[in-house]
């Protein structure tokens, strides 16, 4: 089987399509934005548009993808080496401003998306995709595979009285799209102006695909997701960022690694196989450990927990794990169970757990003690209708 292209990979290999674009380009992109050769992106347009190229943009983490956690904000800078400006999306804006878009007749998107709601690069396209509206600017989305296929759907939709920045649209928490087909679903269900926009697409993908079955190099797209194998974990594990269980943050496998300072990891093995054997739960394996945060919750304090193997893809439901683990912890942890205090995502009136679970029905199913089959009915409502709305924009 041919190796994946990617966006840019199409785009280099194609001279006569870069003759389509012959004004002043800008680059939304980041350390993932690469070509099969792992040359980044930036460094191809150069080549592929000499003189063209006039600016670039960073989403959340940073152009350079150094920041490690919510809320820092990256600055706007001048980049020393390529002698262009560097405009952050995540500073004290999240929607470019029409300084930072003046002169721009292509922008080029090309970010690695992991195929989760709470992440935010579709955010940052689709508030660039609103504010190009209006703007006589073409938005080119270069398009990457989803890391953990584009087949599968998992969660909850998004209840719109709690959109946040890490979810502004009705979609499940594995929303099974790639980046580009998010963007042709923002503009046929969630734009009130059409932009623009169109698709670079892949060849050679599949939507079954896994990331490693594409023969692209895997480059974390985030400080925290340094595996594929976190990506399939953190559709579950990110609910955690609403809670004081740590989500492995601090150590070398964040967000497939949860725990607590009160966890007896050991003592609660059997009663975690047995709820995962009776609700069916198949694919994954809970090795039981001891791990001490270097940063982050629990820096420096020894945590009881798990490290969430996946052992067959194909079974592993990522956010029924979580969601259940969560429970359980809340159970046994009582009084210690804590949600995070301080704002997640600058929304300070919501809880965090509501805000990263898109609803605050799922909040009190755990509370509450809630069955298997109360969290199944959660997360099929609406879901019959997003999958024909997506069934109608597949681009692959």
């Amino acid at each position: 089987m041919s190796s994946v292209l990617s966006g840019i990979d199409v785009l280099e290999s194609d001279p006569k399509l870069q003759k389509e674009f012959s004004g002043n380009i800008g680059l939304l992109c980041h350390s993932a934005s690469v070509n099969k050769d792992l040359d980044h992106s930036l460094q191809a347009m150069l080549k592929m548009f000499p003189g063209q190229v006039k600016k670039i943009y960073g989403p959340q983490h940073g152009f350079v993808t150094d920041v490690q956690d919510n809320m820092i904000e990256t600055d706007h800078t001048f980049h020393p080496f390529f002698k262009l400006p560097v405009y952050s999306l995540y500073s004290e804006t999240r929607i470019p401003t029409d300084e930072m878009l003046e002169g721009i007749d292509h922008l080029f998107v090309d970010l690695q998306d992991v195929g989760t709601r709470i992440y935010t690069y579709i955010y940052t396209l689709t508030l660039l995709l609103e504010k190009c509206a209006d703007k006589d600017i073409e938005i080119i989305v270069l398009d990457r595979p989803n890391p953990i296929n584009a087949t599968d759907i998992e969660g909850n939709i998004l209840d719109e009285n709690y959109a946040s920045f890490v979810g502004r649209h009705p979609i499940p928490v594995r929303h099974g799209l790639t980046i580009g087909e998010v963007a042709m679903m923002h503009q046929k269900y969630w734009a009130k102006k059409k932009t623009n926009v169109r698709v670079i697409q892949m060849k050679n993908y599949k939507r079954d695909m896994s990331f490693e079955d594409t023969g692209l190099p895997w480059v974390m797209p985030s400080p925290n997701l340094p595996t594929v194998e976190g990506c399939y974990t953190f559709v579950g594990t990110v609910l955690f960022e609403g809670t004081n269980i740590s989500e492995g943050r601090g150590t070398t496998r964040s967000l497939e690694i949860v725990g607590h300072p009160k966890i007896k990891p050991w003592e609660l093995e059997q009663q975690l196989k047995d709820m995962f054997s009776e609700n069916k739960l198949e694919g994954v394996k809970l090795r039981p450990i001891n791990f001490m945060p270097t940063f982050q919750k629990h820096a420096g304090v020894a945590c009881g927990g798990y490290q969430i193997h996946v052992t067959d893809r194909s079974k592993f439901k990522s956010w029924h794990v979580s969601q259940l683990l969560c429970q359980k912890f809340y159970q046994v942890l009582g009084a210690d169970f804590k949600y995070k205090e301080d704002p997640y995502e600058y929304e300070f009136d919501k809880n965090p757990l509501d805000l990263i679970n898109g609803t605050d029905k799922i909040r009190h199913w755990m509370e509450q003690g809630g069955s298997f089959e109360q969290l199944i009915d959660l997360e099929m409502d609406g879901r019959e209708q997003y999958l024909i709305q997506r069934e109608s924009i597949l681009l692959y």
